[in-house]
């Protein structure tokens, strides 16, 4: 074979190869990690390979102009900072009522939501402890209440008006709110399948009896308790809460009032309390037996002489 000078372009194509080879270098340079220190060798390239390639122009560099957003308005809100760190929970925020119930009003600090089987529990709940009355004269609650904030605040508000004023006008002032119940995760009248009770809501409370400083208790159901005392209870209570059940309402309410803020259609309510009349101080005497000789009542046959 002949390697004259004459047909070395011919026999080797010799400018195809080396087009191929400086695409292989190209490549080989853009893919290298990182650059070199100054001074250091390229790997796998030659100087003069770099050299040669470098000396080649460089095509038009088009640049892309990204569109930066329309500055903030100066009366735009302040954009809210998070005080959490990351995977951290945000403390819930008191509702307006557990903020509107201050130790002003009543003691009764926030306990943590109750959810029990059948949909009892609440959510925004309280231990009511004692009411505060406006002259800083504490009535405790006893024993505590567990109550929703609504139904405890509504307890508080009839504590300090209506109690206070009453108490006021025997010559006292309350001292305690006999608390029978409040909540208790159970259906209506503690019946087997009944709905579900507003006491299993933490929306009710039941009371038995106000004590005075006096030491005096106006148990609320007692016949004892002069009638007029016992109506004015009646009317404060009916005009505040949605629901009111005392003696006279069925069986299970006889001896205290159940008090409850349920809801419904139309804003119904329910009232029923009989305050019954004062039972009589002596006993009515029974009649004298019937004498032998007195005639046979109408329907009956006449005695026989036998």
């Amino acid at each position: 074979m002949n390697f004259s000078a004459e047909n070395l372009p011919r026999k080797w194509a010799i400018g195809s190869i080396w087009l191929q080879v400086r695409a292989l270098v190209t490549a080989a340079a853009l893919a290298l990690p990182c650059t070199p220190a100054a001074g250091a060798p390229k790997p796998g390239v030659s100087d003069d390979l770099v050299a040669g390639l470098s000396a080649k122009p460089m095509g038009r560099v088009h640049q892309v102009r990204v569109p930066l957003p329309a500055p903030r308005p100066a009366e735009a809100p302040k954009a809210e900072t998070s005080t959490t760190g990351p995977g951290e929970a945000q403390a819930p925020q008191p509702s307006a009522c557990r903020l509107a119930l201050t130790e002003e009003i009543a003691v009764a600090p926030s306990i943590a939501d109750i959810h029990g089987p059948g949909g009892c529990g609440g959510v925004d709940l309280v231990r009511l402890e004692a009411v505060v009355l406006r002259d800083g004269h504490r009535v405790a609650v006893t024993p505590p209440a567990t109550l929703g904030c609504a139904m405890a605040s509504a307890i508080a508000d009839w504590v300090r008006t209506d109690v206070a004023s009453l108490a006021t006008r025997l010559g006292s002032e309350p001292s305690d709110l006999d608390n029978f119940d409040s909540y208790e995760c159970r259906g209506f009248n503690r019946v087997a399948g009944a709905h579900l009770s507003e006491h299993g809501r933490a929306n009710a409370l039941d009371v038995r009896a106000i004590k005075l400083a006096s030491g005096r208790s106006i148990a609320l159901t007692d016949r004892t308790v002069p009638r007029e005392l016992r109506e004015s209870v009646l009317h404060s209570v009916c005009a505040r809460f949605s629901t009111v059940l005392g003696p006279g309402s069925d069986w299970y309410h006889e001896d205290h009032i159940h008090l409850d803020l349920a809801e419904r259609r139309n804003n119904y309510r329910i009232c029923q309390w009989d305050v019954w009349d004062p039972l009589p101080a002596v006993a009515p005497q029974l009649p004298p037996e019937r004498p032998d000789e007195a005639p046979p009542r109408e329907g009956k046959k006449a005695k026989s002489s036998e």
